[in-house]
């Protein structure tokens, strides 16, 4: 290639520490840019204080950071609440992108235990665009993750959702480990028909075998040829390292400073191959 294709590199700060000086100190010596702000000192992004944020701020100004993407929790909660009860998180999450300059929101697209998705999918798709309306004319765009066990985890319904839903301010960010754990091949099964849509990229992999999270370019979720597919398509966003490489949980996942490297030195060398840089 005759000139060098660029990405920004960031990752979930609160798998490195819950302190985010600590957080921010890491960022940096990987040599990002960015950082993307799922929670500060133990508490939610959407639970923070305006006091908080405001000193979240700082660190992040402090350390020359800006922030990708709010990691929020938002759709991570049964499809049987209320539409209120996600979109007033979502005047919270708008607030911390607002405060801290961020352009994207992270949200999911709901539990349904003991359902089939056939019977939850109007109330999705109601829910899904009600959050899209909420953020239209905010300047911030929500990106739905594919998470294992909501309604849009696999390709299917997440093109569904966001066919549906029809709104600029809901775009697809692509998580290729989650896909895997739900027994899909996620550039085989799912790229060529979510690609005009993702935006953004969440970098971890998975071992279909077990679902094992691993190291970028170690599992099953065709990371490079991904990469590779997203950097011919013009794909100049972010890149954002969520390794989970110690234990995942509900809302989010730690890797601890040196596992976080590892998954970091990992996803280098799936770049090198591909021929990108990351900063």
């Amino acid at each position: 290639m005759s000139e060098a294709v660029q990405w920004e590199l960031s990752g979930f700060g609160d798998e490195i520490d819950a302190d985010p000086r600590v957080q921010a100190a890491v960022m940096r010596a990987l040599g990002a840019g960015h950082i993307e702000v799922r929670s500060a000192w133990g508490t939610n992004i959407v639970d923070l204080s305006e006091e908080q944020l405001g000193e979240l701020k700082s660190v992040l100004d402090e350390a020359g950071l800006k922030a990708s993407a709010i990691a929020s929790p938002i759709g991570k909660v049964d499809v049987a609440l209320p539409v209120e009860h996600e979109l007033e998180r979502l005047g919270r999450a708008l607030r911390a992108a607002e405060v801290l300059g961020a352009p994207y929101i992270r949200i999911f697209s709901f539990y349904y235990e003991g359902k089939a998705p056939e019977e939850v999918r109007d109330a999705v798709i109601e829910r899904m665009t009600a959050l899209a309306r909420r953020a239209e004319g905010t300047g911030v765009v929500l990106v739905h993750e594919n998470e294992k066990d909501i309604f849009g985890d696999v390709p299917e319904r997440v093109l569904d959702i966001v066919e549906s839903v029809d709104s600029p301010a809901l775009k697809l960010a692509w998580d290729p480990a989650n896909f895997v754990q739900c027994g899909v091949k996620p550039f085989t099964e799912g790229y060529e028909e979510l690609r005009p849509h993702v935006v953004y990229l969440q970098v971890k992999d998975a071992l279909a075998s077990s679902g094992k999270v691993v190291p970028a370019g170690e599992g099953d979720g065709e990371v490079l040829r991904t990469v590779e597919a997203l950097r011919d398509s013009g794909y100049s966003g972010f890149a954002s390292l969520e390794p989970h490489l110690a234990y995942a949980y509900e809302t989010g996942g730690f890797s601890g400073p040196f596992a976080f490297g590892v998954a970091a030195r990992a996803f280098a060398k799936v770049l090198e191959a591909a021929g990108v840089e990351a900063r």
